[in-house]
């Protein structure tokens, strides 16, 4: 007997409207896939993240759980090229899916994932949609997704020991430079927002990175709504430019809270495609809440 056709969406998460933000495909399992067939799947899609759910009904050994307990998925993400540790944008995808399946009523999800127990939860934005009784499709605008991720913690680095790094960022000033204690991403500083949108990265010297990417990231032009910009290089993961990064954001966030005094963020990604994140960073339990919206633009079937 063969397999059962898998049903999957295109999202496009950290945006309000389609072809902005960052596409993630989403496919929800009803039987086991191997890894192989799941980085297959994902190097067919070719895009920065396909996320594979499936359904936890029981609790795990040894757990205990609520009597009524949030909806539970095991959540797995892949790039063209391998499986990775944690994803935002991949998560606010899956949970847009979810959210507009039909599967629960729940405004609360639990993920299980390589990096842990994550939640997403789903913020009304206006009664309209209600008001309207709009059919689902089209409702799906009037909220938004809040995603509870772990900060990610920054250390010192000194740019003498990457000699190439002005050329690979096409000779632009560089103010500031950290490196991440989890991917090892590489967090460079330039002197404003609009050097990030303008910057044109060398991607041939970008990839001798020996972490996942580099992060660029300026201070909002004035008068711009945001507080910061940034962009996200990753030409190792099979994509040059990840329209909009999470992940990267939970670096971010612990970066500009010390640069500015604050814990709350309006973020703009200045990849092509541009993308628009919340952030909120708790200082205390270090948790980076990442809120934004995202659109379903395609819809099918895997047949093998």
């Amino acid at each position: 007997m063969g397999k059962k056709p898998v049903k999957y969406s295109v999202v496009d998460a950290f945006a309000d409207s389609a072809f902005k933000g960052n596409p993630a495909a989403v496919c929800l399992l009803e039987e086991e896939r191997d890894d192989e067939w799941l980085q297959s799947v994902a190097a067919e899609f070719n895009l920065a993240a396909t996320c594979y759910l499936t359904r936890i009904a029981e609790p795990e050994p040894g757990e205990v759980r609520d009597s009524v307990p949030n909806p539970r998925f095991r959540l797995r993400w892949f790039n063209p090229l391998a499986e990775v540790k944690l994803c935002g944008h991949g998560s606010l995808a899956a949970s847009h899916f979810l959210f507009n399946s039909g599967l629960f009523q729940s405004n609360n999800i639990e993920f299980l994932t390589l990096s842990g127990v994550l939640t997403a939860k789903r913020v009304p934005e206006t009664k309209q949609a209600d008001f309207l009784n709009l059919e689902n499709r089209e409702a799906q605008r009037y909220f938004s997704i809040e995603l509870d991720f772990p900060a990610t913690p920054l250390t010192e680095f000194d740019s003498a020991e990457i000699p190439w790094i002005s050329k690979a960022l096409d000779g632009a000033s560089m103010i500031d430079m950290k490196k991440t204690t989890t991917d090892r991403d590489l967090l460079v500083v330039l002197p404003s927002g609009k050097t990030v949108a303008d910057l044109l990265p060398q991607f041939d010297e970008i990839i001798r990175w020996p972490g996942r990417g580099v992060i660029v990231t300026g201070i909002a032009p004035p008068g711009s709504g945001f507080d910061f910009f940034s962009r996200f290089f990753c030409p190792k993961s099979g994509i040059n430019e990840d329209p909009a990064c999470g992940s990267a954001h939970c670096a971010l966030a612990n970066y500009w809270s010390k640069k500015l005094g604050k814990c709350d963020f309006i973020a703009y990604q200045a990849s092509p495609r541009g993308a628009i994140l919340n952030l909120h960073l708790d200082e205390k339990s270090q948790r980076v809440l990442l809120r934004g919206k995202a659109i379903t633009v395609m819809e099918g079937c895997l047949l093998v």
